[in-house]
């Protein structure tokens, strides 16, 4: 009778320390979520604003390729562009594979999957700028150049922000994508306790996890835009 009083008594501290562990082994694959989220941002984005001037080129044997590539990447899944580009290279060439190739080749598919959004969304605020800025640009002595960057992008930057942060929120949902070629990130991580521990305490860790983070990403946009509205 005493043994089952113990037991019953160490009972919420075994509890306490499972949860601890399975809080520590998320934040692990928390990481790797944030590291996915960071580089395809500081990827994408930047080939979004390129691909978008092809996009918009007067020349077809630009302006087609590119929309035909943002029509591909747009229209197929992102985890079948994962699974091509990881496993691409064996079938292809016959290259050997290696563990230290998941990671950027879930960096180069969300980058090519997300900058082909970016464009379009890039493209939409850059045709919402009347043409009479152009011209007034133009009669000022500005250059293509200079009337982009000086007059154009910041009024783009201002418009796109709202669509922009909506990718941004998806990203961080997609990354969970990864465990395609077991990436292992925050939601890998959390099936992997589930499965063992037969519960459902590492998914709703990691639902909380995914919550905050977007949270905070949410919040900081929306502090963005409100810096950016200086007529209201």
């Amino acid at each position: 009778m005493a043994l089952g009083i113990l037991q019953i008594a160490n009972q919420p501290t075994m509890s306490g320390s499972i949860l601890l562990s399975t809080l520590r082994q998320l934040a692990t694959g928390f990481g790797m979520t944030v590291a996915i989220f960071v580089f395809t941002l500081l990827f994408s984005m930047p080939l979004g604003l390129g691909l978008c001037n092809v996009r918009m080129s007067r020349r077809w044997f630009f302006s087609w390729p590119a929309r035909l590539y943002i029509s591909v990447m747009r229209g197929t899944p992102l985890m079948l562009q994962i699974l091509m580009i990881f496993f691409g290279p064996y079938y292809l060439f016959k290259m050997s594979l290696s563990d230290a190739y998941r990671f950027p080749a879930v960096i180069i598919a969300f980058s090519l999957n997300y900058a082909a959004y970016f464009a379009e969304i890039y493209r939409a605020g850059i045709e919402s700028i009347p043409i009479g800025q152009y011209e007034a640009a133009n009669v000022l002595g500005y250059s293509k150049l200079q009337t982009f960057f000086k007059i154009i992008l910041p009024q783009v930057v201002k418009r796109t922000l709202p669509p922009v942060t909506n990718e941004i929120i998806t990203l961080t949902k997609d990354t969970s994508l990864a465990f395609a070629i077991a990436c292992t990130e925050m939601f890998t991580t959390a099936k992997q306790l589930a499965s063992a521990q037969r519960s459902m305490v590492p998914y709703i860790a990691a639902a909380v996890f995914y919550y905050i983070f977007n949270f905070v990403v949410a919040f900081v946009m929306e502090r963005c835009e409100k810096k950016l509205s200086y007529y209201r």
